[in-house]
């Protein structure tokens, strides 16, 4: 069985910075594509940023150049660093990794979100 454990969400004032953090574990072969989405109440849940195996990066064109992610393999973690917040990223962010488990498929896999919050 495979988890995916978000961390990092909180109460920010807009301007200001934090950092998710998704560890993956269990009986983990490979990990390929990884991304974060979010979701805001009332609203579809959306791609903000995304990530290959080879370190190629997708960003929604509302966070782009204030977010970053990344990737440490040896970790099977995903991070995103987001900066300059602004209240509309106000959302459940949640973790997606596509991963291929020991003498299994590949399949696609999804954290239990953590609350972002943006206000003043």
């Amino acid at each position: 069985q495979v988890q995916l454990v978000e961390s990092g969400g909180g109460l920010v004032q807009p301007g200001g910075s934090l950092r998710l953090s998704c560890a993956a574990s269990g009986n983990i072969r490979s990990i390929y594509n990884m991304g974060w989405y979010r979701q805001a109440p009332g609203n579809q849940r959306e791609l903000v940023a995304a990530i290959t195996s080879g370190g190629s990066t997708y960003y929604a064109a509302s966070v782009k150049g204030r977010f970053t992610i990344s990737r440490d393999d040896a970790k099977n973690t995903v991070y995103l660093q987001m900066n300059s917040l602004k209240p509309e990223d106000t959302a459940v962010y949640y973790c997606n990794a596509d991963i291929v488990v020991l003498a299994g498929p590949e399949s696609d896999y999804w954290g239990q979100g953590t609350q972002v919050t943006v206000s003043s």
